[in-house]
């Protein structure tokens, strides 16, 4: 098994590297404290290929693998998280699956400009009372000749004020099975979609998460993504996909505090020493490099095995369950080692704390990855 990135991803993490040092990283103070997505860096982005990184080249994707993908994000998150996770979602969970389960005019018509990113996707999901329990959604479409009606209300749609198109999960009422779900694209300027404020997060404020309200929101059946009823299908294929996605956000979050740590160690002295001299403060930072290296390792590992057609339900699972993980108590101990100033806004740690709390609880929580690792492991199917 290669564990070293070869010379393709070395430059292509290069690439994403010095893109993020360059545009993400002096910027992301302000984009957290002003709770606004930097829609300028759009633009900027588009001809580096990234809203379309494991599209093939022939629907205007740059035609990469799932590792590269995730190099990119990894990189990006490290700078700036809010604008890694705009990007992650819009390649995910939103032109991933148009490209996996889509028709050919479909992808003609919604994955081009997803992956040329004259439009920003999102994957709505989530409601006020359906969360980790899918099962529960209430959004429903009532075909009405050639068109759905679409009513309900969606909740924390990640891209939400940016999206153009979202991936909307409701029930057609089309197959036997009354709990069935099915999956609607709809262009969120159609007559009867509304977006609602922009959610006050706690990390994660660059991104503009909302609600959607569908009211009599009509749209052709064309935009059905896959048959009646295989809504559940696609959001766990997507998902499983889309997590890796997230475990890469966690490293590069993680990796962030690192560098800070072993920054502000260097720096900051104490009885007549630097603080990294204290065997104390170099064991909180082994452990934390330590942490940071074996996500990643879940993390690519988990990649490749996309990349070859492998199952990855339980590997995307165990690299988000352990990478979020990772984050969460790498930025815990950055505050710690930052002292007093690590509580405050003058360091970037506590930003990075509350962005990286989130990486335990969306596209999956903690508990859920646990519960689905112990379903593969229970089943056989993987391990």
């Amino acid at each position: 098994m290669r564990l070293e990135l070869d010379m393709k991803h070395t430059v292509i993490r290069k690439i994403a590297r010095g893109f993020a040092e360059r545009h993400l990283g002096p910027a992301a103070g302000e984009i957290d404290r002003s709770a606004r997505f930097p829609s300028d860096l759009l633009a900027k982005m588009k001809p580096l290929g990234y809203f379309g990184i494991q599209i093939p080249q022939q629907w205007a994707g740059a035609g990469l693998d799932t590792l590269a993908y995730s190099l990119v994000i990894e990189e990006f998150s490290r700078a700036c998280a809010a604008v890694g996770l705009m990007l992650s979602v819009h390649n995910s969970v939103a032109a991933y699956p148009i490209w996996r389960f889509g028709t050919e005019a479909q992808r003609q018509r919604f994955l081009r400009p997803l992956a040329r990113g004259d439009l920003v996707g999102s994957f709505c999901l989530t409601e006020p009372n359906a969360g980790s329990d899918a099962s529960a959604v209430e959004t429903c479409a009532v075909l009405d000749d050639d068109h759905f009606i679409l009513n309900g209300n969606k909740v924390f749609v990640t891209n939400g004020g940016l999206a153009g198109i979202a991936l909307v999960f409701c029930r057609t009422r089309l197959t036997g099975n009354p709990r069935e779900l099915s999956v609607i694209m709809v262009e969120t300027d159609r007559p009867g979609c509304a977006k609602g404020p922009q959610e006050e997060l706690c990390g994660m404020r660059g991104n503009p998460v909302c609600s959607f309200v569908l009211n009599d929101c009509r749209v052709p059946r064309d935009n059905l993504l896959g048959a009646p009823g295989e809504g559940l299908r696609i959001a766990l294929a997507t998902l499983d996909a889309g997590r890796i996605g997230i475990a890469s956000q966690a490293v590069g979050i993680a990796q962030a505090c690192l560098d800070a740590s072993v920054r502000y160690a260097n720096e900051r002295s104490q009885f007549r020493q630097s603080i990294g001299g204290f065997q104390a403060v170099q064991s909180k930072i082994a452990e934390m490099a330590v942490g940071v290296e074996a996500a990643r390792m879940l993390t690519y590992r988990a990649a490749a095995l996309l990349d070859k057609g492998g199952r990855v339900t339980m590997a995307s699972a165990m690299a988000k369950l352990f990478s979020s993980r990772v984050a969460v108590q790498a930025a815990t101990e950055a505050i710690q080692i930052h002292g007093g100033y690590g509580y405050t806004r003058a360091y970037p740690v506590e930003r990075y704390y509350r962005d990286a709390k989130a990486t335990e609880i969306y596209e999956g929580t903690s508990e859920i990855q646990r519960l689905v690792i112990y379903r593969e492991l229970e089943s056989g199917r993987e391990g």
